[in-house]
């Protein structure tokens, strides 16, 4: 019996496979960690946005036993989105499995399948890394993907990128009170943008040289001196939600250190650029979205889409066996134009 022939038990299907990647670790990214976008899973490769509207309206008093005002309803529209598919191969050479003893086969099969889940983790962090760098650009509107391709959710849902805002971090003698009076902008922006809708706070990722000016500007320092918080200015830490990134409140936005660094290897960064920061609403229902197709296997049509999806085959030589690692997930902001964002000067 050759030892490839493992691989015909059932504990190398598509089924088994994809469960036993639920067991392992994930390493979803600083986005992933705040738990800012709601998933689900659907049974078809696209989606569709109806949105109605971007305001509520007030209603104004009628005299009783009259007719009541008519409400202006809005036109619907609706966008469709494909789900992008993305995958990594992997492969067991029949060499890998040679020292591996057909006696005792319950050994056997343990030291198989912990060679199969070594090659699974290793493109599952791949497959990590493109979700978290899919929802960074999810939170600033523009979801760019590696090859060039891009999703601008301010054209598919028919809304105007908001303009940059000039925080000037590097005048020389800033006016008192300046930089709360940019803070309070935003907040109105985006309160305004959201038409009502409440949110929890607002929470900032910022590149590197905009949060060092930030935190050493006069008006921040004067704020947290003489109180017990003034170890924020040496420490750059505050708040339940602190994470490996400097973070501090001011001005009633939470400010997060996120630069960009290139984790992929190929260019692609991760994080904000070193002059800018992006504003996002924290616990705005449905404003960040995350969709699971399902994979492109026989056992897996119109079913609800998983986040990932493993299988293996035989190689036609006999000489091993292929694999793959795959998710299909789309990850989008339904309220672009609530995303502000900022640069240092």
């Amino acid at each position: 019996m050759s030892m490839l022939d493992i691989f015909n038990n059932n504990a190398f299907s598509v089924t088994s496979l994809t469960d036993a990647i639920k067991s392992q670790r994930v390493y979803s990214g600083r986005l992933g960690e705040l738990g800012l976008f709601a998933s689900t899973s659907v049974t078809t490769l696209t989606i569709a946005i109806e949105r109605i509207g971007d305001t509520i309206q007030l209603v104004a008093p009628s005299p009783r036993g009259a007719p009541g005002e008519t409400r202006d309803m809005p036109k619907r529209s609706i966008s469709n989105l494909s789900i992008p598919h993305f995958q990594r191969s992997w492969s067991v050479m029949a060499d890998e499995v040679q020292g591996v003893r057909e006696f005792g086969s319950e050994s056997a099969m343990k030291t198989v399948q912990g060679l199969v889940a070594e090659k699974i983790r290793v493109n599952i962090a791949d497959l990590d890394l493109t979700d978290e760098y899919a929802r960074l650009g999810a939170i600033q509107g523009i979801v760019t993907y590696k090859g060039g391709l891009k999703l601008n959710l301010f054209s598919e849902f028919g809304m105007a990128q908001p303009d940059e805002l000039d925080f000037d971090l590097d005048a020389a003698n800033p006016s008192d009170g300046i930089l709360r009076k940019k803070c309070s902008a935003v907040i109105r922006d985006v309160r305004k943008e959201l038409g009502g809708v409440s949110f929890e706070s607002l929470h900032a990722f910022v590149g590197d040289n905009f949060f060092d000016d930030l935190l050493c500007h006069r008006e921040v320092r004067e704020t947290y001196k003489g109180w017990g918080e003034a170890q924020i200015l040496r420490e750059s830490y505050i708040g339940k939600n602190r994470s490996s990134n400097p973070m501090f409140e001011f001005g009633g936005i939470v400010w997060e250190n996120y630069g960009a660094i290139d984790d992929t290897g190929d260019g692609a960064l991760i994080g904000i650029d070193t002059n800018s920061a992006k504003f996002v609403p924290v616990g705005v229902p449905g404003l960040f979205r995350t969709y699971h197709a399902p994979a492109d296997y026989m056992e897996t049509v119109n079913t609800p889409g998983q986040r990932l999806y493993a299988m293996q085959w035989p190689m036609p030589n006999g000489k091993g066996v292929h694999g793959e690692t795959q998710t299909n997930t789309l990850h989008i902001a339904t309220r672009p134009s609530a995303l502000m964002r900022a640069k240092r000067t």
